[in-house]
Parts: structure tokens; C-alpha cells; sequence
């Protein structure tokens, strides 16, 4: 035993009293219902696709999928070849099956992709159409061993700070504009201009039709939209480069990703992997993700329109997942107004995420996250927090420790079970940051294991359990408490 892990053990020891601990409650989960798809077969070639990376196949592949649909459902199949295409509307009982070596790319002509009613960060909106698209459908799927790429490179604001000299200069050499500071590169002038008065990424309420036109470049579509719909698979595919989010399920219900690989460039903005939000029953399972952003995502709605949505994301499992990038391995947050619960999260390996295990939210959200349990979790490389609880999200630290009063709009941390975590090298082991007027509550680690450069903080806990918790902090002490209540460890 080192040093620094037997004065951790010291500290505990001395400080915190032994107790028993309860037994963890089983989180039974819902079987999530798979799709059935009738024999029907037809090829995107049947209707007049051509695979030469230059004729737009997007006609072609949807009259295939609407034949299919109009017989009853089945299977469409995308054969190998480099196909052109605008955007794809998926359809009701339909499949559409990609064989290995074929490369669906889609156009970077923004006239093909017409402006929208949909929700953004949480946040109704309108966008621009999502490349694979689908609303208020029953038994659908995207198998297969194809590739799906989103071209993102022509949506995608580039910050100066995440490239080299040479490839920012190589960007500038491309075309495009870069905002009053010079750090931010954007494709076109209407992806600049949208950044006046946008709340985040999502545009101001009261533009026009005509308005949101001439911001088209601004307003770049996450890659897979399915919207409520039901008995969702996507599985064995790769879907990469996206202009925003990757695939991002919304108010969906038996929804399963499986055997996915995820890829977006590391500096991508709002390159996230997979977001699942306001979703019922679902698992994600042996899944491969490189992105610019949260890499598995669990989100239920933003603020007050989460709140009256009123859609929580519930009952998922995710297993077997591998991150090699991205701001976080396992996000919860941080539009989460709806409310998250019921989530297990099985036998991960995160490999230089920013953060492993990241949870955040801030005053305004509202909304419960409870029953939250997580198991066997190997991490290396975390440049930030292993596991973090973060209540003030993008807020600053101007506003900690000073309460206010509770109501609606104060979110609320609840019922969080953690074990068998190792985790070798993070900037700090743990960060459990609550509320003063809503601290987090019943929180439980358990045969955890970090080496970081910092240990663990606890501020503003509410009932704290620390189970064989081992922590080698480099700098400092390994075990900081604060305002912290209920505390036991053995």
C-alpha cells in the first residue's frame, strides 16, 4: 500500500463512522420490444441509383423505401458502391439494410435540405432537415456493415484553438469566414450571422421564414432524426461526420442501438455521438464511439420546455460500450427537464474522454434524475474528472453556496449507485457538487478505484456512502468534504 492511499484510508478511517450498508434495490429494466419486417426485398438499384459518387441517389432510395412501405414493409438495400444523396425519409416497417463496402455520402447542396419544425438542445426550433429522417413510425431499422457519413466539414463551425497552425491555415485556404476575434472559422456567411442572438445553437424565437433562410448554414441538422416513433434498430452500421449530433432518438419507445461505430472529428462542435432524448425503453449495446463532443448522451428536454413536455427519458441500458474521445463517456444532462430515470450502465471502457461518468445540470433546469446505477467502468487518460456531479453547469462559480428557494425549476440529483470503477490517470478522481437549497442525494460508491492528480470533493451531499472507495490523489488531500451530511464509509 502507498502513501497516499493509506493516508486516504487514514483520513476515512478516523473521520467518517463505520456502518452497514443497505442493500442496493435491483433495477429491473423492461424487455425493449425488437422489430419484425416482412420478407419483401427491393434494391435501391431497382429504381435507378448509381453508384458513381456523383448522381444524386436520394430519388432513387426514397420511391425504393415508399415501394416497400406501399407492399407492406420489408427490406431496402443499399448495395456496395459510393452513393450521392440528399436527405433520406425512413418509413413505417421498412429496413433499410446496407451491404459492407457501401458508402452512403450526402450532399453538401443546402437547398436539399429544407427547414423543418423540430427540437434542438432541448429546445423546439426549426433546422434545417436531418440527412436520415423519420416521425411517428412503427418498425423501423438501419442494419448492415455500411457507412453513412453526414459531411459535416460543410456545416461545422472550426474553433482556431483546436487545430495546428498549418491546418487552420489549410482551412482558411478552403474558403469560408471567420468571426471579429479571428478563432472561429465558419463555412459561410450565414453560419457567422446566425450566431447574433441565438440562445446557444438554437436561433431567436421571432425570425421569419425569410429570416432563418439567410442563416441556413447556422442551422446544421443532427444526422439520424427519429421522433416518436417505436421499435426503432440501428445496428452494425457507422454513421460519421456529422453537421451536429450524430443519432439522436426523440420521444422514442423501444429503441435499439446495437453493434454501432460513431465518428466524428475530435474539434467537432456539437459532435456528439448518440443523444437519446425523452425516451422509453432502450439499449445500447456494443457500440464504438470517437467524437467531437458528450459521446453516449441522456437528455429529457431544456428548461421550461422540458418541463411542459413533461417526457423522461426511462428504462435504458447501456453495455458494452467502448469511447475513445469525447467531452463525456456517459452524460446525463444537461437538458434534463424532463426528467431521467431508471438507467443502467454495464461494463464501459473510456479512453481519453474528457470526463468519464458526467453529470450536469444548473439552476432553471428543473426536472429529477434518480435510479441511476452504474457498473464495472475502466477508464484511462480523463484529463478532467472521472465522475463528476456538476449542478452548476456553465454557470461559474460566482453563485456556490448560496441557497435559494426551491421550486420547479430546481433540479434535483437523486439515488445514484456506482461501482466497481478503475481508473487510471484523471485530472480529478470525483466531483459531487450539489445545490445548497438541493443537495444530491443517496449517492453510493462502491469498490472504486482512481489515480488522479486530484481526489475526491463532496459539497452539498445529502446522505453519501463510501464502500472500499481507493484514491491515489498526486497533489493534495485524496478526500475533501464539505457541507456534506449522512456520510459513511467502511
Amino acid at each position: 500500500m502507498n502513501l497516499l492511499l493509506s493516508r486516504l484510508l487514514l483520513f476515512v478511517g478516523l473521520l467518517l463512522p463505520f456502518g452497514a450498508f443497505p442493500a442496493v434495490p435491483a433495477l429491473v429494466l423492461p424487455q425493449v420490444v425488437q422489430p419484425v419486417f416482412p420478407a419483401y426485398q427491393v434494391s435501391i438499384v431497382d429504381f435507378g441509383a448509381v453508384p458513381d459518387g456523383k448522381t444524386l441517389c436520394s430519388p432513387a432510395i426514397n420511391k425504393a423505401i415508399e415501394d416497400c412501405a406501399a407492399k407492406g414493409g420489408g427490406t431496402v438495400l443499399i448495395p456496395k458502391g459510393l452513393w450521392l444523396t440528399g436527405p433520406i425519409y425512413l418509413k413505417s416497417k421498412v429496413r433499410l439494410h446496407t451491404e459492407e463496402g457501401a458508402l452512403v455520402r450526402f450532399s453538401t447542396d443546402y437547398s436539399l435540405y429544407p427547414l423543418v419544425e423540430t427540437s434542438f438542445e432541448g429546445l423546439d426550433t426549426k433546422r434545417c432537415t436531418s440527412p436520415i429522417t423519420g416521425r411517428n413510425l412503427t418498425d423501423v431499422a438501419i442494419t448492415g456493415k455500411g457507412i453513412f457519413d453526414g459531411s459535416g466539414e460543410a456545416w461545422r463551425p472550426v474553433k482556431k484553438s483546436k487545430l495546428t497552425q498549418s491546418q487552420w491555415d489549410k482551412l482558411l485556404r478552403s474558403g469560408g469566414v471567420v468571426n471579429a476575434k479571428g478563432d472561429i472559422w465558419y463555412p459561410n456567411e450565414g453560419a457567422l450571422k446566425g450566431v447574433s442572438g441565438a440562445n446557444m445553437n438554437v436561433p431567436g424565437q421571432n425570425l421569419t421564414d425569410a429570416q432563418l433562410e439567410e442563416i441556413k448554414g447556422f442551422l446544421r441538422p443532427v444526422m439520424v432524426s427519429i421522433v416518436s416513433s417505436k421499435r426503432v434498430l440501428l445496428e452494425g452500421v457507422t454513421f460519421q461526420n456529422s453537421p451536429a449530433w450524430c443519432v439522436h432518438p426523440l420521444m422514442c419507445e423501444d429503441i435499439t442501438l446495437r453493434n454501432l461505430t460513431i465518428r466524428n472529428p475530435w474539434y467537432s462542435q456539437n459532435g456528439d455521438g448518440m443523444d437519446l432524448e425523452s425516451c422509453k425503453n432502450g439499449i445500447v449495446e456494443n457500440c464504438r464511439l470517437d467524437v467531437g463532443d458528450d459521446a453516449i448522451c441522456i437528455k429529457s428536454g431544456k428548461d421550461e420546455v422540458g418541463r411542459k413536455r413533461g417526457i423522461p427519458t426511462e428504462n435504458i441500458t447501456v453495455r458494452n460500450c467502448i469511447v475513445y474521445h469525447g467531452h463525456g463517456g456517459f452524460t446525463v444532462g444537461s437538458e434534463m427537464s424532463g426528467g431521467v430515470r431508471n438507467i443502467l450502465v454495464q461494463d464501459c471502457t473510456f479512453m481519453g474522454t474528457d470526463v468519464g461518468l458526467r453529470f450536469k445540470s444548473n439552476r432553471g433546469r428543473g426536472g429529477v434524475v434518480e435510479n441511476i446505477h452504474i457498473e464495472n467502468i475502466r477508464m484511462v487518460d480523463i484529463p478532467g474528472e472521472a465522475l463528476l456531479f456538476d449542478l452548476y453547469y456553465m454557470t461559474g462559480s460566482t453563485e456556490k453556496g448560496v441557497a435559494r428557494a426551491v421550486d420547479i425549476t430546481t433540479p434535483q440529483f437523486k439515488n445514484i449507485f456506482i461501482s466497481q470503477i478503475v481508473c487510471r490517470g484523471a485530472g480529478r478522481a470525483v466531483l459531487l457538487q450539489g445545490l445548497p437549497e438541493m443537495p444530491l442525494s443517496n449517492v453510493r460508491l462502491k469498490d472504486v478505484d482512481i489515480t488522479a492528480t486530484s481526489g475526491l470533493l463532496s459539497d452539498f451531499v445529502q446522505g453519501l456512502e463510501l464502500d472500499n472507495v481507493r484514491i491515489q490523489a498526486l497533489q493534495g488531500n485524496p478526500l475533501t468534504i464539505t457541507n456534506t451530511t449522512g456520510l459513511v464509509s467502511k
